[in-house]
């Protein structure tokens, strides 16, 4: 169960830094953070699930 807290706490971080909000980030639009966004409700679900 601590990988799986671990993972989360990451991927969280990682979401919260890819919102584009830097002047050369703005063109990126959201797909970083909707990339990670999926990924971050994915292993939610599977912690969630036990299968993580």
């Amino acid at each position: 169960m601590a990988i799986s807290t671990i993972l989360i706490i990451i991927l969280v971080i990682l979401l919260i830094g890819a919102v584009p909000t830097w002047p050369h980030a703005r063109s990126w639009g959201y797909g970083p953070s909707g990339l990670l966004g999926v990924a971050l409700l994915v292993v939610i679900i599977l912690a969630l699930m036990g299968r993580f």
